[in-house]
């Protein structure tokens, strides 16, 4: 994979020779050109799905006429007071928003933009308590303008303003983000919101990053969006057969195709919430039709034996920074594949957000399949809607026979076990025994937090040191909009532990917005997409272990991870 362009460096070992025939395939069929004439035949013959999903080719050129409107916006709320922002989305809607906030910050006299992409109620209470509702701005952020959880976090914080600033003055906090003719663009003007941006319907949220869902709240906090563009505008512009996004989907198909089908991201530190986004992306686009790339996002990689030969590695380095330098070139010695892709600083994550929508869409060439759908992604939805009919109806959840109960956790398998330690034993034995080139996914329908989230870290790290397995960490329900198409749509070599706990307080979710009147609650909804996502993976022959920790998460995973 020879390259002009420093930015990227490949150690690719024994499949050098079969990713660059690839890399010679994806030139003689003129891919790239044929991507950008919109031709649906790179994919399928029928562009059902396809040709209406290529908008985001044109973002990075269209979208800086786009600028102008976007500052004035931003200064209009910031002249009204406004201090805080919180974002209420989910998946594509909200990915991208969390990596401009975490990666910039907030500048001074911008707004302070937190993302709710949870209907855990800790989570719900956790942002309605730390804000002041008064000077806090509300942005609603759904493509398909009906996803249950963001409509949710917009009855419950309308009613909470409806309080303190009155019918009036209450749709002067809320901002829709939107495609044309959707039901929040509808709901936006009942509700009488300060603005509405539509967006080209011809981009899918995954893809949606440098259109008005992510730079709007980038703009919000006070990143430059005209030299975010200008950067992806130049990965835009780079046609040539060397372009560093068709090598890396030439290597990301073919290692795949090879087995090396697990992509183990490695970021700098400051960019590292980069990897949720571009998780999503991989994820919900290659996994289907029994085909897929895994994700792996890892803070703290291991030594090179702790890993099977179904990896590859991706290290994302920031010019100055050399944390994994000394892994990635053990990883390479060592006989894995590695990539490594530099960036002089964070405004180059503009090129990146471009570069890796190609290199996805090319893997997906490789693979035979359409990057552009999302086919079970509908399945465990659903079922968690029949979950909560037969909630309101019965006024109960279902509920599971237990398997094992000890030291305040309860297992819930689909197979017999004297205890919850010989359960995870039996459960991970799968990977030995029917399932080669397993991964586990720690499915975690908890209150995301620091905590929460290094003993989720350690339990991973403890599952690949112990077992060779690659292991992915997805809070629930954030994960169903990201990787659960993968999970449901791949080859079906997945090992699914759920972690639900006992949530020590609710919140209400009104039935209308600006109504009092609930029929559920976050909590109920929240147990219901776990459940219903459960019976989504068990119905495509899935292997699910549910896990209940009781009240006190944190300990819980600590005794799962003793249990290993």
């Amino acid at each position: 994979m020879s390259n002009s362009h420093r930015p990227l460096q490949a150690h690719l070992g024994k499949y050098q020779t079969a990713i660059a025939a690839a890399h010679a395939d994806i030139v003689q069929q003129k891919i790239l050109e044929r991507i950008w004439q919109h031709d649906h035949t790179v994919w399928k013959p029928e562009p059902t799905e396809i040709t209406n999903r290529l908008g985001w080719l044109h973002s990075p050129a269209v979208m800086q006429k786009s600028i102008a409107e976007i500052a004035a916006f931003v200064d209009e709320v910031r002249a009204a007071g406004f201090t805080h922002a919180l974002l209420l989305g989910m998946g594509g809607s909200s990915l991208a928003p969390e990596v401009f906030r975490f990666t910039f910050g907030v500048a001074p006299g911008y707004l302070d933009l937190a993302v709710l992409d949870s209907t855990h109620p800790g989570a719900v209470l956790q942002h309605a308590r730390r804000l002041d509702l008064s000077k806090t701005l509300f942005i609603v952020s759904t493509k398909s303008g009906g996803t249950v959880e963001t409509f949710s976090f917009f009855k419950y914080f309308y009613n909470e303003l409806l309080k303190i600033a009155g019918k009036e003055k209450a749709g002067e906090h809320f901002v829709a983000i939107t495609d044309p003719g959707s039901g929040l663009a509808d709901t936006a003007k009942e509700y009488r919101f300060r603005k509405t941006f539509l967006n080209d319907p011809n981009i899918g949220g995954r893809y949606s990053a440098l259109s008005y869902f992510g730079l709007v709240p980038a703009a919000l906090l006070g990143v430059d969006i005209g030299k975010l563009l200008a950067r992806a505008q130049n990965a835009a512009s780079d046609k040539s057969d060397g372009n560093i996004a068709v090598q890396l989907g030439a290597a990301m198909g073919e290692l795949a195709k090879a087995g090396r089908d697990k992509v183990t991201f490695l970021t700098s530190p400051a960019i590292a919430s980069f990897g949720a986004w571009v998780e999503q992306l991989i994820a919900e686009s290659t996994g289907k039709e029994g085909k897929g790339i895994l994700p792996v996002l890892e803070e703290e990689p291991g030594a090179p034996e702790v890993y099977a030969e179904d990896r590859s590695f991706v290290y994302l380095r920031l010019n100055g920074d050399d944390t994994h330098t000394a892994r990635i070139k053990a990883l390479a010695n060592a006989g894995h594949p590695v990539v490594q892709i530099d960036l002089q600083d964070t405004y180059d994550l503009g090129a990146e957000f471009f570069r890796w929508e190609i290199a996805t869409v090319i893997a997906g060439q490789r693979l035979g399949i359409n990057p552009f759908d999302q086919p079970n992604v509908e399945s465990a939805k659903v079922l968690a809607r029949k979950t909560v009919a037969e909630f309101q109806e019965k006024g109960r959840l279902p509920e599971l026979a237990p398997t094992a109960i000890e030291s305040g956790l309860t297992a819930y398998a689909d197979f017999p076990a004297r205890s919850i330690k010989q359960a995870l034993k039996d459960f991970l034995a799968l990977a030995r025994t029917e399932q080669p080139r397993s991964y586990v996914a720690l499915q975690a329908y908890l209150a995301p937090n620091h905590a929460t989230d290094e003993a989720l870290q350690l339990l991973a790290a403890k599952v690949r040191d112990e077992y060779q397995l690659a292991a992915t960490i997805g809070y629930g329900p954030r994960f169903l909009h990201s990787t659960g198409q993968l999970h449901k749509g791949d080859a079906g070599n997945g090992l699914f532990i759920q972690c639900t706990g006992n949530a020590t307080e609710d919140a209400a979710i009104p039935n209308k917005a600006g109504e009092e009147n609930s029929s559920m609650s976050f909590g109920t909804l929240l147990l219901a997409q776990a459940l219903g996502d459960r019976q989504a993976l068990l119905d495509n022959q899935r292997s699910v272990l549910r896990v209940d920790l009781g009240k006190n998460v944190v300990e819980g995973l600590k005794r799962l991870q003793e249990m290993l």
